[in-house]
């Protein structure tokens, strides 16, 4: 029937549906990627501007030292990334020679895949990262259709662009992004034959979260419309609102009559390793989901989606789940049906919360009000004329309205000094002071992890709490552990 190549997404999407960008570090990634290189990948969705700081942020670690790791090694699988074209790391937008370094540090530290992902469809603005992306050196960029219900975005809607991306130079190949996991295997029936008529010989690619279980079968009826490969997840990394799990959708192709061409082996022990980080860091693994219609309304993807349940959680609200949805779905229609991809469904979930809180449209945030100042492009549909007043009618947004544009990389280096690295400088610019000042201190992250010491290390952590225990000696086939105290309380091993 077909060849179908597959794009792996546990260290990014995966990381960050499932377990809120912060669940790998870079021992992990680095422990992972010697069987990830064997598996026969297409390509790794690897890492985003979000995986970045959140690296830095959370694990004090240098992400620009973990893709030069990385790459060297899985010197042939393609490590991709994924951004907008306008913004790095911080929500606002960056200086167009901003973003030019940026891709020009990326591509020189391991990056050869460069996801254009313009949450407004702007294909002027796409052509102009695409061509930025090329200038930098890399070596496959990716146009995004990203996939949304509503009365505008139908299959024509999406064929235009598929054209406009085949006749675009600098864009390699084409995917359609399905971020909530609302696109049915009867849409696709009719979706896919559009975009891949518009496309011609460029190849397509389908990448579709498993949120309310949808995905697996439209993987399964993917290739026969044109999709060449697949993103899949692996073992806990996959299902949930992840994407459908890498070896469960290599089952359902080949049972279709599809060759998918990977190290069977080498995905299994690669699987496997997820699944025991998963178990000793006690991280959730994903799991296949039962449909619920209500995503066809709200459409928050599944990082939003594990993000919102935190913050309900901490404030008290987690029986009020159902009404922040539906609240989505108002706010949603309200500003133009915008599509949920980042930065959107932060934007959205943070407005309905805050209506939910007291009233509606009282309390804006700053990037609903950039939005509504026209910072990120031109709505699909017309923000409602009452809501548009509301948001522009106050102060902060005349402030924000006045803000001098974003600094260029000379102004930057003039602020932070000329002896820095280019890297460090953009980790600068867009990150607290305090938060980069961490990770420097911290020095190299580790590069090996083994999920297996994870119950010794716990015996130790818990033996510290317990001054009353001196000495504890463990022998057994393959291990002997002796520990003692040490005057002072320190436990030793």
């Amino acid at each position: 029937m077909a060849d179908v190549g597959l794009v792996d997404v546990s260290l990014r999407d995966g990381n960050q549906s499932l377990w809120g960008a912060a669940g790998l570090r870079s021992a992990h990634v680095l422990t992972l990627a010697p069987l990830l290189e064997r598996v026969g990948f297409r390509a790794l969705d690897y890492s985003s501007s979000t995986a970045m700081g959140m690296l830095v942020r959370t694990h004090r670690e240098d992400p620009w030292a973990l893709f030069r790791r990385t790459r060297a090694l899985m010197p042939r699988t393609k490590l991709q990334f994924i951004g907008t074209g306008f913004r790095f790391i911080s929500w606002q937008n960056s200086h167009p020679e901003t973003m030019q370094l940026v891709y020009d540090r990326l591509a020189a530290n391991g990056i050869d895949r460069v996801v254009v992902l313009d949450p407004m469809h702007d294909m002027d603005a796409a052509r102009a990262t695409a061509a930025r992306l090329k200038k930098a050196g890399i070596d496959e960029v990716v146009g995004a259709l990203t996939f949304t219900i509503s009365a505008v975005h139908d299959d024509a809607f999406y064929a235009d662009l598929a054209r406009q991306m085949r006749a675009c130079p600098d864009i390699d190949r084409v995917y359609v992004k399905d971020p909530a996991g609302i696109l049915t295997a009867e849409r696709a029936r009719t979706l896919l034959p559009a975009v891949k008529a518009a496309l011609g010989d460029t190849a397509l690619e389908l990448h579709s979260h498993a949120t309310i279980g949808l995905s697996p079968l439209t993987y399964a009826i993917a290739p026969e419309h044109g999709v060449e490969v697949v993103q899949t997840g692996c073992g806990a990394l996959g299902n949930g609102s992840s994407l459908p799990e890498v070896r469960r959708t290599v089952a359902n192709l080949r049972a279709m009559g599809h060759r998918v061409d990977v190290d069977d082996r080498a995905l299994g022990l690669a699987c496997d390793l997820v699944d025991r980080i998963a178990t000793a860091e006690g991280l959730p693994a994903g799991r296949p989901q039962e449909f619920d219609a209500a995503f066809l309304h709200h459409q928050i993807a599944g990082g939003v989606m594990t993000t919102t349940r935190r913050q309900l959680r901490e404030l008290g609200m987690e029986g009020r789940f159902d009404d922040l949805v539906a609240e989505v779905g108002r706010v949603r229609a309200e500003l133009g049906h915008p599509i949920m991809v980042t930065p959107f469904p932060q934007m959205v979930v943070s407005q309905a919360l805050f209506n939910l809180l007291g009233e509606r449209w009282v309390t804006v945030p700053d990037q609903v009000i950039r939005y509504a100042l026209g910072s990120f492009g031109r709505p699909t549909a017309p923000i409602e004329p009452d809501v548009l007043d509301r948001v522009l009618d106050r102060p902060r947004a005349r402030e924000l309205r006045a803000e001098p544009p974003a600094p260029s990389p000379a102004e930057l280096r003039r602020r932070f000094g000329p002896g820095m690295s280019d890297e460090e400088l953009l980790l600068r610019a867009h990150m607290p002071a305090e938060q980069v000042d961490a990770m420097i201190a911290a020095g190299p992250a580790p590069e090996h992890a083994n999920p297996g010491v994870a119950p010794v290390l716990e015996l130790l952590r818990e033996l510290g709490d317990r001054p009353a225990v001196h000495d504890l000696q463990i022998d057994k086939p393959g291990l002997r552990l002796a520990v003692h105290r040490r005057p002072g309380g320190a436990v030793g091993a």
